[in-house]
């Protein structure tokens, strides 16, 4: 059986980690250096690094405080944020990334994916889809859940695992830092039309949200950021009970 992954996430501005509800209402939270070294230490599978206002304000990643970041942990690393070319991949790895995720930059140019696969591996790229529903359709928005693209995510997300993304982080901006768990039928519709591993973003509030998560098939990681955050759940009780409940974790 292969294990499943739970990955927290470090969304950072202005080089502090941040957290919201439904991409909304930033709060500050945290050094993202403490942060990093904490879920290290706790048993994360892998960590996720977003900065999360670098495509809308136009600008490419802040590089210092990823290096630091980097170099205080020892699992993967996913990067994201201002990443519209290949160079921006090429510096992020440079960095330290172990993957780089894309998102509003695969939308403004979708050759980005086969260029970026071809280059560093499908297992390099990983699309980054923040999705909400608009008038019972499930749409893509862009620059930080700003901006509704008018995309179908059902259309464009599998077009993307097809042309070389290896991995979707699939981040739900209904359920968003609401706690109410994962958004299932969305990421039920998009588990049934791709067949790379989905990483499933939005709405973990309780322990056994993750085990709900995890009987649905084709999800292989939950990514979480407030939970973690606030330390209402850490990862190794969370890893615990989920082996317990006969979910195949590393620990």
């Amino acid at each position: 059986m292969i294990t499943k992954r739970i990955i927290p996430c470090l969304d950072v501005r202005d080089g502090r980690v941040v957290k919201g509800v439904n991409f909304e209402g930033i709060q500050d939270v945290a050094d993202p250096v403490e942060m990093a070294r904490l879920y290290n230490r706790e048993g994360a599978d892998e960590l996720v690094f977003y900065d999360i206002t670098a495509s809308f304000e136009h600008r490419a990643l802040f590089t210092e405080i990823l290096t630091r970041v980097a170099h205080e942990i020892f699992i993967p690393l996913t990067v994201g944020g201002g990443i519209e070319t290949l160079a921006d991949f090429d510096r992020v790895l440079k960095c330290g990334a172990d993957k780089v995720s894309v998102n509003s930059g695969a939308l403004k140019d979708p050759t980005l994916i086969p260029q970026a696969a071809q280059k560093y591996g499908n297992q390099c790229v990983v699309l980054s889809a923040d999705v909400k529903r608009v008038n019972g359709a499930f749409h893509v928005f862009a620059k930080g859940g700003r901006e509704d693209t008018g995309r179908d995510a059902l259309e464009w997300i599998p077009w993307c695992a097809a042309h070389g993304a290896g991995e979707i982080c699939l981040n739900s901006i209904d359920t968003d830092g609401v706690c109410t768990g994962f958004d299932l039928a969305m990421l039920d519709a998009v588990a049934a039309r791709v067949n790379v591993p989905i990483i499933a973003s939005g709405g973990a509030g309780k322990k056994e949200d993750f085990l709900t998560l995890f009987g649905h098939k084709g999800i292989d990681a939950g990514l979480a950021a407030g939970i973690f955050h606030r330390r209402d759940l850490t990862i190794p009780a969370l890893k615990a009970y989920l082996n317990e409940n006969g979910v195949e974790m590393r620990v």
